[in-house]
């Protein structure tokens, strides 16, 4: 991969940068990773400019405080037009990940003001999470929400939700010899009991960053016999507690499934 040379104004600056150094140089002057030539096809050119910018803030090939390269070395480095880039980088600086100034071109920006519900930016810094320290953040957030949900369903639950949640149970019984049948009975199951807690909000966010999580293996694990057994437990006991009406014993449970689960799978450290 080669590093091109400046190939116009930066975005944003139309008039250029008279105090800014080298495209792809952070704001004290650390050498960036080269960058290389990635054409698109038409069909996606905004999409995947989108997403491969995304893509290379998350994974640090441009660090918070370095300006983004020229439109001339993005139009050649994506093999697309102007409009194309300009449209793009407005996108990610929707999702936080770029401020464009008038004056200073496009500077990266500090994860701290990243839009982590994003699918787009949550997809990528899942990917790049080779600890599992987002995960562990993801897990937090979730236990928390469902745990409420769930004591919420122990109130507000209806005989039409009971059936509901008891019919995925069976589902996850059933299909104790295929693991993906037992898996997606396992999402929908908690999806009924959130469902039936009325919080359309937490299991819009809950949904919205499992679905997310779930694309890594080192979220998901691997199901088995032992694990698929145990699970089916857990969830038999949350289930009782909200048929039962009983909100605290509801939470626990939850709280207590989510976190042992995570537990178990949960990737060793690096190193």
């Amino acid at each position: 991969m080669t590093q091109h040379a400046p190939a116009g104004p930066r975005i944003g600056d139309p008039a250029g940068d008279p105090a800014g150094g080298t495209a792809g140089r952070t704001a004290e002057g650390a050498a960036q990773p080269a960058r290389r030539s990635r054409r698109v096809r038409p069909a996606k050119l905004g999409t995947t400019v989108v997403e491969q910018l995304v893509d290379d803030i998350v994974r640090g090939v441009l660090r918070p405080g370095s300006a983004l390269p020229s439109e001339g070395e993005l139009c050649e480095e994506f093999g697309v037009s102007r409009t194309v880039i300009r449209e793009s980088v407005k996108i990610v600086q929707e999702k936080g990940l770029v401020r464009i100034e008038h004056g200073r071109g496009t500077q990266v920006m500090d994860p701290r003001q990243w839009n982590l519900l994003d699918d787009v930016v949550l997809t990528s810094v899942i990917a790049h999470d080779e600890n599992a320290t987002f995960l562990d953040e993801l897990v937090s957030v979730r236990t928390a929400l469902e745990t409420d949900m769930a004591a919420a369903a122990a109130r507000f639950h209806t005989a039409q939700d009971d059936e509901r949640i008891a019919a995925e149970l069976g589902t996850m019984r059933a299909s104790l010899e295929s693991p993906p049948d037992f898996g997606a009975a396992d999402v929908r199951f908690h999806d009924m009991i959130m469902a039936a807690s009325g919080n359309r909000l937490g299991r819009a966010i809950v949904n919205s960053i499992h679905d997310k999580a779930r694309t890594s293996m080192r979220y998901h694990g691997e199901y088995n016999d032992s694990v698929m057994r145990r699970t089916l437990e857990e969830h038999q006991a949350i289930s009782d507690a909200i048929v039962a009406g009983d909100p605290e014993g509801a939470a626990a449970a939850m709280r207590r499934h989510i976190l042992d689960s995570w537990n178990r799978r949960r990737p060793a450290p690096h190193g």
